[in-house]
């Protein structure tokens, strides 16, 4: 029931991260990353250009009042500029003053009003104070902003000791320029010519700096929010990959404890990007090891009873020849004893070499492999080596790179000798074996036809399993190890090919082995 309710879990969260399976894992890593990156570059480029728009407004704003000032003191007179400045200090919190052509102070808008602003000390401030201190000069790091010099009020308040008042006495036109009070808040100046003399503006702009923190909070508390959502997706996306890597290293921990036929590796068939890639990758190689293993067992418990019967032989053989006294008999036994020593030795060999085939081809470097001129260097060889009958091969070679395959040569040639040898074997005297090769859109395609009685349609599958033979009635007992066929066709399977058996359609009676293997691509 346990289990039951986990795997239903299980379903139930791969239903939820469904969607997580269409994208690629670096491209889903990639936009997270990007995402928090781009929020926090327009997040501080917003915030610098606001404050620039903004510095520049209070600019702006000191620039006309310098110049409105001057204007109404030129065309006022002297008698009344105490007048004039301290209505303007009082209406805009600003501190005017105004310097005769010597560069002495003449006016003065605090000595009627009072002071209109305050620069704080920091050293009164409380601790959230130099927070926000620090955070400025943080932020002005960041943006690269131009560091701006201390505003200090001169010891000897005359022209010379401004040179923004100065710049506007040579030049003739406002000039301003921005100052840091000890807080950090700026203190915004602008000088204009009036009449002999020079009028300085002076303005302590807290609100600006309070709007901007205002700005920079909102933007601080946007930050936390889309780091938390970082941190969320984050986790999410950890979720979506290491919750299906630990189930595959489950799988594959218990595939390594030889548990591989208790294993259900998951496939995630939902899934399209590198996890799912990786997961269908995982089940297919368990798959294939668990068949790997099945074949080894089933190969194994095979060998030991083909084994089992020759040894049974010999040792009867061998206690017979013990006990007879009689030289005929005896010379009988010993040639029983000889018989399946070699039946042995050839079924040895066999066993070894359908062992190692599968081996071999995962390790071959396969080349453009001509087989009419291999095919045709296997018939000369029957020829001159014919064991059975008289038993007669034709073989119209094609012409030259006619029929070329990538593959392993030796054991191409193996697969065909196999296959001429069960031919041989079941060709009545004279009879006549046909081979045939042709190129069929992009595949070689063997055919060997014989005239023997044919396999029979039941019989079509089972002659390539292994110690399989059923051998003519002519055949001397032991000749065949049953595994021919079998390596033929692991051989053919190896490079990529199919092998099958029908019988032919253009004779009486006889068998078609038919070969298809990938064509070379031609350059």
């Amino acid at each position: 029931m346990a289990s039951d309710t986990a795997s239903t879990s299980n379903e139930d969260a791969d239903l939820r991260l469904k969607w997580s399976g269409r994208f690629s894992l670096k491209h889903r890593i990639l936009a997270l990353n990007l995402l928090t990156v781009l929020l926090v570059a327009l997040s501080t480029i917003y915030l610098d250009t606001f404050r620039n728009r903004l510095s520049e407004e209070r600019v702006r704003q000191a620039r006309i009042e310098a110049a409105g000032t001057a204007s109404a003191l030129n065309a006022a007179g002297k008698g009344r500029s105490e007048a004039i400045l301290a209505a303007v200090s009082r209406a805009t919190g600003s501190r005017l003053r105004l310097y005769g052509g010597g560069g002495k102070l003449l006016a003065d808008s605090w000595a009627v009003t009072g002071p209109t602003y305050r620069l704080e000390d920091p050293s009164k401030q409380a601790w959230t104070f130099h927070v926000a201190r620090a955070l400025d000069r943080g932020f002005n790091l960041l943006v690269g902003a131009r560091r701006l010099d201390a505003f200090v009020e001169p010891a000897q308040d005359q022209l010379n000791a401004w040179p923004e008042a100065m710049t506007a006495k040579e030049t003739g036109h406002p000039v301003t320029m921005i100052r840091n009070a000890p807080d950090l808040t700026p203190v915004i100046s602008a000088a204009a010519v009036a009449g002999p003399g020079v009028l300085l503006v002076t303005t302590n702009d807290p609100a600006f700096t309070r709007t901007v923190r205002d700005q920079r909070g909102f933007i601080l508390a946007a930050m936390a929010v889309l780091i938390t959502l970082s941190i969320l997706l984050s986790s999410f996306l950890a979720r979506t990959i290491v919750r299906p890597l630990r189930r595959l290293a489950i799988a594959a921990q218990r595939v390594r404890l030889g548990r591989s036929r208790e294993v259900n590796v998951p496939r995630l068939p939902e899934r399209i990007d590198e996890i799912g890639m990786l997961a269908r990758a995982v089940s297919d190689m368990s798959q294939s090891l668990r068949q790997r293993i099945d074949s080894i067992e089933a190969f194994a418990a095979d060998v030991s009873h083909e084994l089992k019967n020759p040894l049974a032989s010999l040792r009867s053989a061998v206690e017979g020849l013990e006990r007879v006294e009689d030289p005929q008999l005896r010379t009988q036994l010993a040639s029983v004893i000889r018989d399946d020593i070699a039946r042995m030795d050839r079924l040895i060999g066999d066993i070894s070499e359908a062992a190692r085939t599968d081996a071999e081809l995962a390790r071959a470097h396969f080349r453009p492999v001509d087989l009419g001129g291999l095919i045709e260097q296997l018939v000369v060889s029957w020829e001159g080596r014919r064991e059975t009958g008289s038993a007669r091969i034709a073989f119209a070679r094609p012409r030259n790179d006619g029929a070329v395959v990538m593959g392993k040569p030796d054991r191409l040639a193996r697969a065909l000798d196999a296959i001429l040898d069960n031919a041989v074997s079941f060709s009545p005297a004279g009879g006549l074996i046909e081979i045939a090769v042709s190129l069929v859109g992009d595949q070689v395609r063997i055919r060997i036809d014989d005239e023997g009685p044919g396999v029979p349609a039941e019989a079509r599958e089972a002659i390539f399993n292994r110690f399989h033979s059923v051998r003519p009635d002519t055949e001397n007992f032991g000749r065949h190890s049953g595994l021919g066929l079998a390596i033929a066709q692991a051989i053919v399977k190896g490079h990529d090919g199919e092998i099958d058996v029908q019988d032919r359609d253009d004779a009486p009676s006889g068998a078609r082995f038919t070969i298809h293997l990938p064509a070379a691509e031609r350059e």
